[in-house]
């Protein structure tokens, strides 16, 4: 027996496409004049259920039905550009609403209510979307278009497979580097434009973290020198970017070495506490309130070349090291990478094979690498801070470096 209940399902979904579309146009539309709108909610819900039926009759009538819905969209463009409206988003809405009720009857209803439902989300972000682009400059577009570049047109065109000296690279893994590493910072560069200008060094620091907790420390350094009167709630910014630091190297290795996350996160853990209670006391002792600083573009696209080379030149050091001098060789080549970039270390970690290193061994190197970049930040604060409250600022880095590196060593003994 057929199933006669599909079809109708169909355009059940088909009208509720239309509707939802309608919804947010009406509501768009609410204070225009009688005769002034292209299409509300009612019409809308006509749309939606036209193009389901057009994906239920034969491709001709449908071919006939689409013309017809676009002929009366496009006469009815013209009318609202005549009153001086020349906002064409309720023609495209119409034409995509009517798009999307085909696809849920010939194709599939979820693919038809997912496509109404993306219309609703864009049309209902205009605000947002008019906003960020208010409060974006040159700058920033040419980083995202470089962005885009680097993910959506280089790294597709990237061979996945393995060349060079010991199979060392593998160049779609390494430009996905620099893809994964450029989106987490504009991920907190995209957080502190919108809210860290003026709320705070601590809310900066959270959020510059995200780019690079070095910089971060590097900064707040700088400014021990500045800013006499801010110098705890500096010292609580620098214990708060090492905090970040300390999670977000976990979560990098949760998603790209989740085997050596177990015994990592054994030795990150009192390195975070640590860091946390003292910011917490750094931040009682200040007291509120504070000017904040904007992290710069970190969309340059030489860093990203550079963070490539980087990645690229660490794998070929650490197969050699391992072919050379087995797991021991590469712990030291990877710990030394945390110097600079501790993301490059978890990176080269993931692109080695699993046989190279145990599980366990592996948390251990990568909290190593942790431990040199939280000891080369301490020598950046101490050395620009120098009289200046220098010291005292990097305490809450050697008290972290200390606690993780007993708890390092503890479970090396043990295991």
């Amino acid at each position: 027996m057929p199933d006669i209940t599909h079809p109708y399902l169909s355009l059940i979904a088909s009208i509720a496409v239309g509707l939802l579309v309608g919804l947010e146009r009406g509501w768009t539309q609410r204070d225009f004049g009688k005769g002034r709108r292209v299409a509300g909610f009612r019409t809308f819900g006509l749309i939606g259920l036209l193009g389901g039926i057009g994906g239920l009759v034969p491709d001709m009538v449908a071919a006939a039905l689409g013309i017809g819905t676009a002929a009366v969209l496009t006469v009815g463009y013209g009318r609202s550009a005549d009153q001086n409206n020349l906002s064409a988003t309720t023609t495209l809405s119409g034409l995509l609403t009517f798009g999307a009720g085909f696809c849920a009857t010939r194709v599939s209803p979820t693919l038809g209510l997912a496509t109404g439902a993306a219309i609703f989300a864009i049309l209902s972000a205009r605000q947002s979307m008019h906003a960020l682009l208010r409060g974006m400059d040159e700058s920033e577009i040419e980083g995202v278009s470089r962005f885009l570049l680097v993910a959506l047109i280089i790294l597709p065109l990237l061979p996945d497979a393995a060349y060079g000296p010991y199979d060392a690279w593998n160049p779609r893994k390494i430009w996905m580097v620099v893809v994964f590493v450029m989106g987490l910072s504009f991920a907190g560069y995209a957080i502190s434009r919108r809210f860290g200008r003026d709320r705070g060094v601590l809310l900066v620091a959270l959020t510059g973290a995200i780019v690079s907790s070095t910089a971060v420390t590097a900064d707040y350094a700088r400014r021990l020198r500045d800013e006499p009167g801010g110098r705890q709630l500096l010292s609580a910014g620098i214990a708060v970017a090492s905090i970040v630091m300390f999670v977000r190297v976990q979560l990098v290795a949760m998603a790209l070495v989740p085997r050596a996350l177990p015994s990592l996160a054994l030795t990150m853990a009192p390195a975070t506490l640590v860091a946390v209670m003292f910011a917490v006391v750094a931040w009682r002792t200040f007291g509120k309130g504070s000017d904040g600083t904007a992290i710069a573009n970190p969309l340059g696209f030489t860093p990203a070349l550079i963070l490539a080379a980087l990645v690229a030149g660490l794998s070929l050091a650490a197969r050699w090291a391992l072919e050379h001098f087995g797991q021991e060789g590469m712990a030291v080549v990877l710990t030394l990478t945390g110097i600079s970039d501790v993301d490059a270390a978890v990176m080269t970690m993931a692109g080695l094979p699993p046989h190279a290193i145990g599980d366990r061994t592996a948390g251990f190197v990568l909290g190593g690498a942790v431990l040199a970049n939280t000891l080369a930040k301490g020598v950046i604060t101490v050395v620009i801070g120098w009289g200046h409250g220098g010291m005292r600022a990097a305490l809450p880095l050697f008290a972290a470096l200390v606690a993780a590196a007993a708890s390092l060593a503890a479970w090396i003994a043990i295991s």
